[in-house]
């Protein structure tokens, strides 16, 4: 269980690095999106090219970022139901469903992604609208936007089976509070 913990953390750092980045990118398709704007209004100037850019940095960002979501625990869950859960039951939800539905989803969304992201790349597939841009980054996103969820389910059930077992502290559990802390 030690490899696979080592191998936990080092996920967990990868989409902890990517998913604290890749919230830059939702600065400059605000910053874009202004920019096309006023440029619009002003100069009577328009580009699908500015458009679609703005189109693929959120995209970028919700792919790239879902992964950092579940590590942190701030996905979507049902929090009517399991507010009133114990902890080890919760856990044992997670792990579950983590496995029964995560995994395969994810997993499933990679690998059909990859072949419809290769043969964009490969045959240099543009954008349909008129000054639009190259498709394949947006479905490279897509594929590495699922490889690296399916690498956090991963983590996740890793961390789930040890809390189970009495190996590690629940990461999740909220923090006790601190006597440094209070003045």
């Amino acid at each position: 269980m030690t490899v696979l913990l080592a191998v936990s953390r080092l996920i967990d750092a990868i989409n902890g690095v990517i998913g604290r980045s890749v919230s830059w990118l939702l600065l400059a398709a605000v910053l874009i999106s202004a920019g096309n704007a006023v440029i619009r209004k002003a100069f009577d100037i328009s580009s699908n090219a500015w458009l679609e850019l703005q189109w693929y940095l959120f995209g970028t960002v919700f792919m790239l970022a879902a992964a950092y979501a579940l590590q942190r625990n701030e996905h979507i869950r049902i929090d009517i139901l399991s507010s009133n859960w114990s902890a080890r039951t919760r856990s044992w939800i997670d792990l579950i469903l983590h496995i029964i539905f995560l995994v395969p989803f994810s997993g499933l969304m990679a690998y059909l992604a990859w072949p419809w992201f290769w043969r964009s790349f490969f045959s240099g597939e543009i954008s349909s609208s008129a000054g639009g841009l190259i498709i394949w980054p947006a479905k490279a996103a897509i594929l590495l936007g699922f490889l690296l969820l399916t690498a956090q389910a991963f983590s996740e059930i890793i961390k789930r089976a040890a809390v189970l077992m009495g190996i590690i502290d629940d990461p999740l559990a909220a923090p006790a509070p601190s006597e440094s802390a209070e003045v």
